[in-house]
């Protein structure tokens, strides 16, 4: 039989695993409107706004942009006395940075799964040939088809990933990689005239997985992702860095 202190905890659990709960659900709506670009980079962050819009009280909202701030997502803007929240700019900067970051957690990834027994590294190639596939007919026709080019690139990294990752280096790469997506999502309209370097660069990375070759399978995913950086570069200047003054 459970004693009264038993009893008088048990709210305070549930409690606080409601509130948790609360939090990670307004992290992932908020992290969300930011990467599609419907919380603007450089717009300022009205809490009680923002719960309204969520439904949600403000204390979880304002732990969950505690989080997003802690991820980059979100930056604090000081005025003289004042300070108040925005969304992070998209920046050159910044930009190299997560770049670097998750090109070398992917080629971590491509090392690990250049070791899988053949079977398991044949089944992964298949998948991978089947996606660059796509990505390659977009990029000779110019052709989408109800495709889309984000999508097609992120599912021929995401399979490398789960195919070979543990579970320390699936939590740092899922805690990263949407940042690139708001990237990718603002500067996406005039990728497709460079997506044919992306895809020779994705048949490198392919053969040495399929040979097996870590060292080869790492650098080729670093080097996807130094050379996705210069692309993107290359946007930011013709476009300026969005939300940054």
């Amino acid at each position: 039989m459970a004693t009264t202190a038993q009893k008088s905890k048990a709210p305070k659990k549930r409690a606080a695993a409601e509130h948790g709960t609360a939090i990670n659900a307004a992290f992932k709506q908020i992290r969300e409107l930011i990467v599609y670009g419907r919380l603007s980079p450089g717009s300022w962050i009205v809490e009680a706004e923002l719960s309204k819009k969520l439904g949600m009280s403000r204390t979880p909202v304002r732990a969950a942009l505690q989080w997003l701030q802690r991820e980059g997502c979100v930056i604090e803007q000081r005025i003289r006395s004042k300070s108040r929240m925005i969304v992070a700019p998209l920046t050159r900067e910044d930009a190299s940075e997560l770049y670097s970051i998750v090109g070398h957690l992917e080629g971590l990834a491509g090392r690990k799964a250049s070791g899988l027994p053949k079977d398991q590294r044949s089944k992964l190639v298949g998948d991978m040939r089947g996606v660059n596939a796509k990505l390659r007919r977009i990029a000779r026709t110019r052709e989408l088809d109800g495709e889309n080019i984000f999508d097609l690139d992120a599912e021929f990294h995401r399979v490398i990933v789960e195919a070979s990752a543990g579970p320390r280096l699936m939590l740092m790469h899922s805690g990263i990689k949407p940042q690139t997506e708001r990237y990718w999502r603002f500067y996406s309209s005039n990728i497709i005239d460079r997506l044919e370097v992306s895809v020779r660069e994705h048949e490198a990375i392919i053969s040495a997985i399929l040979n097996g070759d870590a060292d080869a399978a790492e650098r080729a995913l670093i080097r996807n992702w130094v050379n996705g950086f210069e692309r993107l570069a290359q946007l930011i200047i013709a476009n300026g860095e969005r939300g940054s003054w």
